[in-house]
C-alpha cells in the first residue's frame, strides 16, 4: 500500500433504537470500533505515518498504552516499514502480542505511558532522521485525521433526514486529547461551532477534567483506572486551548460505570469495547445525560439526584447570551479499543466497587 493511501474506513453511523427509546431523544452511534485497527486511532495515525514516510522516514517509533501502538503497527505493516512500540508495564500481555503479530517490535519501558514515551524519544534521538516519531495524541496530523469523523457524520446525517440539522451534542472520551481535538476542529470546520462536546473520563484518569476544573493545565499524580488507554497524566496543550474556544462539558464516571456500560453495549449492540470507550457510553445508560445537555442552555443550573459534578469550559463564561440547544440527534462516538476480553470484562464486573 502506498503512502498516499487512506488507512481508515468511513465507519457506520447507526441508530440505537434502545437508547433512543430510553433517553427520549434520537441517539446515533459513530462506530469507529469497526475501523481496521479497531479504534479511531487509525484515522490520525494513518495520516501521520503516511506523511512521515513520504518525507523520507524509513522506520516508525511510537509510545503507547495500547491502541495507538497497534494502529502504528498496523499502518507500518501496510506500508512495509519497521515499527518499534514502547509500552508501559500496564499494557496487557495480549495487547503486546497483537502488536507483535502486526510485525512490530514491542519494548516495555516504565510503569506509565509518560515513562515509556521518554524512552521512545531518547531512542529516536539516537536514530536520527531515518526514524519518525508517531505520538499517540499530540500532533496536528493526528487531529486532522480524527477530524474526518465529523465530516463523515455531516454527510451521513442526510441518510437520517437531518440534512440541515446540527446534532444536539457529541459524546466522546478524553485520554491525552487527540480525539477531542479532532472532534472540535472538525466541528469548527463544518460550521458546527455551537454543538457541545460532552467529554467523559474515568475518575482515576481525569487529566482533562482536572485541567478544566483548575482552569489551567495540570498533571495528575497517577493513573488508577482500569481504563488504561485513557492514562495520560497531563492532557495535551491543544486540548485545553480548544476547550476555551468551544462549548465543552467535562465529567467523570467510575470504573464500574464504564465497565458496566461495556457489558450493556455488548448485550444491546453485539460489540465488545474496552472500558475507555465504555466511559463515554455509560452516559447513554444514565439519566444524567439529559441534565448535562441542559447545562448547555443553562450553564448555572444544578444537577439533581446524581453524584456527577460536571465542569464547563471557559467558552461558556465568554457568552453574553445563553446558547440554544440544537434539535438534531445526539452523536455518541464509539471510539473502540482492544484492551478488553470477555474474561477481563467478567473479572472487572465482579471485583470493581459498584458505586
Amino acid at each position: 500500500m502506498s503512502a498516499d493511501s487512506s488507512f481508515h474506513i468511513c465507519s457506520p453511523l447507526l441508530e440505537s433504537v434502545s437508547r433512543t427509546q430510553a433517553l427520549g431523544l434520537p441517539v446515533l452511534m459513530k462506530m469507529d470500533n469497526m475501523q481496521p485497527a479497531a479504534s479511531f486511532k487509525v484515522r490520525g495515525i494513518g495520516l501521520a505515518c503516511a506523511r512521515a514516510i513520504k518525507n523520507g522516514a524509513t522506520e516508525l517509533i511510537c509510545s503507547s498504552g495500547g491502541n495507538a501502538g497497534y494502529a502504528v503497527a498496523y499502518v507500518g505493516r501496510q506500508l512495509g516499514v519497521p515499527v518499534t512500540v514502547y509500552v508501559p508495564t500496564t499494557t496487557l500481555t495480549f495487547m503486546r502480542e497483537r502488536m507483535e503479530a502486526e510485525g512490530a517490535k514491542v519494548i516495555v519501558a516504565g510503569n506509565v505511558w509518560d515513562e515509556a514515551d521518554a524512552v521512545a524519544r531518547a531512542k529516536l534521538a539516537e536514530l536520527g532522521n531515518k526514524a519518525a516519531y508517531i505520538p499517540p495524541f499530540d500532533h496536528p496530523d493526528l487531529w486532522e485525521g480524527h477530524a474526518t469523523m465529523i465530516h463523515e457524520i455531516k454527510q451521513q446525517l442526510v441518510n437520517f433526514k437531518y440534512n440541515n440539522t446540527k446534532p444536539c451534542g457529541i459524546v466522546c472520551v478524553v485520554g491525552g486529547g487527540g480525539l477531542i481535538n479532532g472532534i472540535i476542529l472538525g466541528l469548527q470546520s463544518v460550521g458546527w461551532n455551537d454543538v457541545p462536546v460532552i467529554a467523559v473520563e474515568t475518575d482515576g484518569a481525569a487529566s482533562f477534567y482536572s485541567a478544566l476544573k483548575a482552569d489551567q493545565l495540570v498533571t495528575i499524580e497517577n493513573i488508577t483506572s482500569v481504563a488504561k488507554t485513557l492514562g495520560a497524566r497531563r492532557v495535551c496543550d491543544k486540548a485545553f486551548e480548544l476547550s476555551t474556544q468551544h462549548p465543552v462539558i467535562s465529567c467523570t464516571v467510575s470504573d464500574y460505570q464504564a465497565v458496566s456500560a461495556c457489558q450493556k453495549f455488548a448485550d444491546e449492540h453485539r460489540c465488545l469495547v474496552e472500558p475507555s470507550c465504555g466511559a463515554g457510553l455509560s452516559l447513554l445508560y444514565s439519566p444524567v445525560l439529559q441534565q448535562l445537555l441542559s447545562l448547555h442552555q443553562n450553564p448555572t443550573s444544578q444537577l439533581t439526584n446524581t453524584n456527577c459534578k460536571p465542569v464547563l469550559s471557559r467558552w461558556y463564561k465568554s457568552r453574553t447570551e445563553p446558547p440554544t440547544l440544537n434539535n438534531g440527534p445526539l452523536i455518541a462516538v464509539v471510539c473502540g479499543g482492544q484492551m478488553v476480553t470477555l474474561s477481563f470484562l467478567e473479572e472487572w464486573l465482579s471485583t470493581l466497587p459498584k458505586n
